[in-house]
């Protein structure tokens, strides 16, 4: 059926919303684009006069459809190579949505993308669409076709596991370039105890390559382990340089409200590291390396002022 193009521009005033509804309920950009454009394909069969909501309408439709992505993306990811861990997104990307309140930008953290997927698709779904939209409960009531009474309980599940799993601390952009210069100082020092220093007792470390990138299956956990994992991780060698396709750039930034770091070579993205402060010190370095998970980045990053240049190349 013909869109007319009142019907087209509709759709793509809603658009940002459903990409930013998606991405938070997948994880992954690439994923919340398909969901956006099948939600669209939906939009374009329907007979859209009899629709009396639009907006209600297409927010159904897209979070049922992410559900069911969710539903069938927990039995891949249990034959995924190694760590899976959300893309991450460069800070200006209008996929990370609303950042008005500190729901909002609490709810795109990398550090919760990672604590969301071990939530049930019902229970994410219930949680973002509260948290970072704000949607009243007898809206999401409807949008999931469960009572508000269940979906008050799922939600204030769904927060509680969310809360006991972070401590994070928010940062400003000036904070996150310190924190990455401190951290890269540290990392690149040739020695353990610069970062063991920064980081926390119950420091973990986990990298996600997808099978297509080294990096190790189980976790580094306790600031030892991680600041020696680390140490060889950031030391250069034309072994690596070699695997990349050249010298990296190391470039602080922030990627999901916190501070990063992206490695950078001939302005292709090969990784960003985003790391997880609480006031106690870095709790978390998680790594992305999957080429799959950085298209999206190195597009970002093409329309970005990388400032200064690098804070060094590896």
């Amino acid at each position: 059926m013909a869109l007319s193009a009142s019907d087209v521009d509709r759709f793509e005033t809603a658009r940002p919303r459903l990409e930013a509804i998606a991405y938070r309920l997948l994880g992954s950009a690439g994923e919340a684009e398909d969901a956006v454009q099948e939600t669209f394909l939906r939009w374009q069969a329907a007979d859209i006069g009899r629709i009396e909501v639009p907006e209600a309408w297409l927010t159904k439709v897209l979070t049922n459809l992410c559900l069911n992505q969710l539903t069938s993306a927990r039995a891949r990811r249990e034959t995924y190579v190694g760590q899976w861990l959300p893309e991450p997104l460069l800070d200006g990307d209008a996929m990370l949505g609303p950042a008005d309140s500190a729901e909002q930008r609490e709810s795109v953290s990398y550090a919760v993308l990672v604590l969301l997927e071990r939530l049930s698709p019902k229970e994410r779904a219930v949680y973002v669409l509260r948290e970072a939209f704000d949607y009243p409960h007898r809206e999401i009531a409807e949008i999931l076709d469960i009572t508000e009474a269940a979906g008050q309980q799922i939600y204030h599940r769904a927060k509680k596991h969310v809360a006991e799993g972070t401590a994070r601390t928010e940062v400003d952009e000036a904070a996150a370039r310190r924190i990455v210069e401190e951290f890269l100082a540290a990392a690149t020092s040739g020695r353990t105890e610069p970062l063991v220093r920064l980081l926390t007792q119950d420091a973990v470390a986990v990298g996600d390559g997808g099978g297509k990138i080294p990096a190790r299956a189980k976790a580094f956990e306790g600031a030892r382990a991680v600041a020696t994992f680390l140490r060889g991780l950031f030391k250069p060698s034309d072994a690596k340089r070699k695997y990349i396709g050249g010298a990296a750039g190391m470039y602080a930034t922030t990627a999901n409200g916190g501070p990063a770091i992206v490695a950078v070579v001939d302005g292709r993205v090969v990784g960003i590291t985003c790391l997880e402060v609480t006031a106690e010190g870095i709790v978390a370095v998680r790594s992305q390396v999957n080429p799959d998970k950085l298209v999206r980045a190195t597009r970002q990053w093409a329309a970005t002022d990388p400032g200064d240049g690098p804070l060094c190349t590896l």
